[in-house]
């Protein structure tokens, strides 16, 4: 029992998005694949059946797993943003079912920011259309490593092979305009099961595979950083035990690189070097620890060390600076300021900032910059630069998703009021 815990607990994890236009059957995909994977459980079942059958429904609604506020299954749509869990015998993977309004951007937002992979969902009947635009755009925005486009509903168009033609042609000629390295697709019929998990008996010329086993099987390993090595402080533990009376570890979660006992690094903002004595994980002492592991490390040389610095690779450092150019996605009704003060918060550390420059605002829909409308509001995207009243170790967002980004804080309120993401 304890090894098969074990090898569950060490499974791989893939962590995906959902996106698409209203009614594109994104919660009935979801509920596909859980059903289809035996991930639900008999009284969900039964339950999903009950309110189908009191709504009048011709088939089991699969759509109300994954819409679980009742003003969704009252309209048949997804406004918040539902996660969803599930795992195979060769991955577990944790599902963010966003909703397709354009007035939820910011929730695409948020369940996307951990996503190893976007799936995007057209409707065969439709084809492209302007929310498919956006929500690749912010698949790659969001610097989502891997998209899968399910053209979906081919039972109503037939299951003709034209059609999938036409809508993948579509798609790969605005894609140039993206910056996502891998996109793949797959014509399906959520509705009837098709090429989910078990492959389409109606689509013998479709050669590809299935959305489950791609699922499975796409290589997510180089998405982390792993040259970088990154450990903002999150805590200092001094136990002031007779056992450990000298002990000074500094705890945190490594969001960058592979950390060894020996290794040469440099602590920010005191950018001073040592070497790193022990990593402690629990009662155990580890020779590695790499990214995501949270850890206690131990440095050889006393250096004051607080939470919200970091601890580097010698040979890889970060970039330092107060001055700061963000692409933001802004979450609240009340517009962003130009020159407004707000707290931000970056990896560990709180800081605060004002926002010195709007350069310009995007269109989602088209992908044009607008250079004289400088309002931002609720869910519109901005590049904006920013500067800090203490100094930020960061990377890009295009090298490193932790380190690359930020939240801006309302100060009076404490609301998150944007995402940022660093150019």
């Amino acid at each position: 029992m304890e090894n098969k815990t074990k090898g569950y607990l060490d499974m791989e994890l893939l962590r995906f998005t959902t996106a698409g236009s209203v009614d594109d059957g994104k919660s009935t995909l979801i509920g596909r694949l859980l059903y289809d994977s035996k991930a639900i459980f008999e009284d969900q079942l039964e339950s999903i059946e009950r309110t189908s059958k009191k709504r009048g429904d011709e088939h089991v609604d699969l759509a109300l797993l994954t819409d679980g506020l009742r003003a969704e299954r009252e309209q048949g749509i997804t406004i918040d943003v539902a996660y969803r869990y599930f795992a195979t015998p060769k991955r577990k993977f944790i599902i963010a079912d966003t909703p397709g309004h354009v007035q939820y951007t910011r929730n695409m937002v948020t369940g996307a920011s951990t996503a190893n992979l976007a799936l995007i969902l057209v409707d065969a009947r439709n084809g492209v259309v302007e929310q498919t635009l956006r929500h690749s755009f912010i698949a790659s925005l969001l610097q989502i490593p891997h998209v899968i486009v399910c053209i979906n509903k081919m039972d109503l168009v037939d299951y003709k092979e034209d059609v999938y033609e036409n809508i993948r042609k579509q798609f790969m000629s605005f894609a140039p305009k993206l910056d996502i390295n891998d996109i793949r697709f797959i014509p399906i019929s959520a509705l009837k099961g098709d090429n989910v998990v078990d492959r389409s008996k109606n689509m013998d010329w479709y050669n590809g595979a299935t959305l489950l086993y791609t699922l499975e099987n796409i290589y997510i390993g180089s998405d982390q950083n792993h040259i970088d090595g990154r450990f903002p402080v999150q805590y200092v533990i001094r136990p002031q035990s007779d056992e450990f009376h000298d002990y000074r570890g500094y705890a945190g979660k490594i969001e960058g690189g592979i950390f060894r006992v020996g290794d040469e690094v440099k602590v920010y903002p005191s950018e001073l070097t040592t070497k790193i004595k022990t990593i402690d994980f629990y009662k155990d002492s580890l020779k590695t620890a790499a990214k995501p592991q949270s850890v206690t490390i131990t440095l050889e040389d006393d250096i004051d060390i607080s939470r919200g610095d970091m601890i580097v690779n010698k040979n890889s450092l970060p970039k330092v600076s107060q001055e700061i150019d963000l692409m933001v996605c802004w979450f609240n009704e009340k517009a962003l300021m130009p020159g407004g003060k707000y707290a931000i918060k970056h990896t560990t550390k709180d800081a605060r900032c004002m926002i010195k420059d709007i350069s310009y605002k995007v269109d989602v829909n088209t992908l044009e910059r607008n250079f004289d409308d400088k309002k931002v509001g609720m869910n519109d995207i901005a590049r904006i630069k920013i500067k800090t009243t203490a100094a930020l170790f960061y990377d890009s967002y295009r090298k490193n998703r932790n380190t690359g980004s930020l939240i801006i804080i309302d100060e009076a309120t404490n609301e998150t009021v944007a995402a940022g993401m660093i150019v």
